[in-house]
């Protein structure tokens, strides 16, 4: 089983969109995937269009193995389960502050479904915190997207520093660029500088400014369900294939169908 967490930490980049849609990808390729949507908002929930656990409290989701698993609901898609967030979580670092070895909790949590799925996708809340740290440690990849702006650059580099500064994996941290905007100089120049920078860290699929994507929120959908051959559905598509034969170059040839 592996673990992918779509992480930025900063908000509006297209995060939740990345997981819901490389969600979607994975359990269109026959992997079981279960979505746990840990932002407090429940956008990722929203457009599966499963309704919030009122059960699943910050301390059942770290110590009641039962109710945990009893929160996890079918989507409307094969091979695709969610675990719905609630506003409760927003008290997730506050909890984690009161256990012991606090930053290695969520994976314990993780484990009682491991068996269950072939992936967990996280869509992590726009922070760095404690439970950001949990999700640094059990996640086999941090998918961050990346707006190419001065500012979101600074960003992402402050997250490279992060993980150096706490002796993270950095071949954990796998960036994209998201909502580009062809039109934009600027972004094919912050591109280019980034590429050089980062050349092992960013990966080459893109995923353009898109209406398709804003409509996701109509649809409830993922892009790749509603407009899968649009340019946002192709791009989607191939960030999956990518990521998956990073994880598992075993797999070259085999990416999603």
């Amino acid at each position: 089983m592996k673990i992918i967490a779509s992480y930025a930490n900063k908000g509006g980049v297209g995060k939740t969109a990345a997981a819901v849609n490389l969600s979607y990808a994975l359990a269109a390729a026959g992997e079981r995937v279960l979505l746990c949507d840990l932002d407090p908002q429940g956008a990722a929930s929203f457009y599966f269009r499963i309704k919030p656990s009122k059960k699943l409290t910050e301390a059942s989701f770290f110590q009641d193995v039962e109710k945990f698993t009893q929160s996890i609901k079918a989507s409307d898609y094969d091979n695709l389960d969610i675990l719905p967030a609630n506003m409760t979580f927003r008290d997730f670092d506050v909890f984690l502050a009161q256990m012991k070895q606090p930053k290695s909790r969520l994976k314990q949590a993780l484990k009682a479904v491991a068996g269950d799925f072939d992936a967990i996708i996280l869509d992590c809340p726009p922070n760095i915190s404690t439970l950001s740290e949990n999700i640094f440690k059990a996640a086999d990849a941090v998918l961050v997207p990346i707006i190419p702006t001065t500012l979101s650059q600074r960003t992402f580099q402050q997250l490279v520093d992060f993980f150096a500064e706490n002796d993270l994996p950095a071949r954990k941290l796998h960036g994209f660029f998201s909502m580009v905007q062809s039109t934009k100089s600027l972004h094919d120049e912050t591109m280019a500088v980034m590429r050089g920078t980062y050349p092992k860290t960013l990966l080459t699929a893109k995923i353009p400014f898109a209406t398709d994507v804003e409509r996701m929120g109509i649809h409830r959908a993922p892009v790749l369900v509603s407009a899968p051959h649009s340019a946002a559905g192709k791009a989607y598509q191939a960030l999956s294939e990518e990521l998956t034969l990073r994880l598992d170059p075993t797999r070259h040839g085999e990416g999603p169908s």
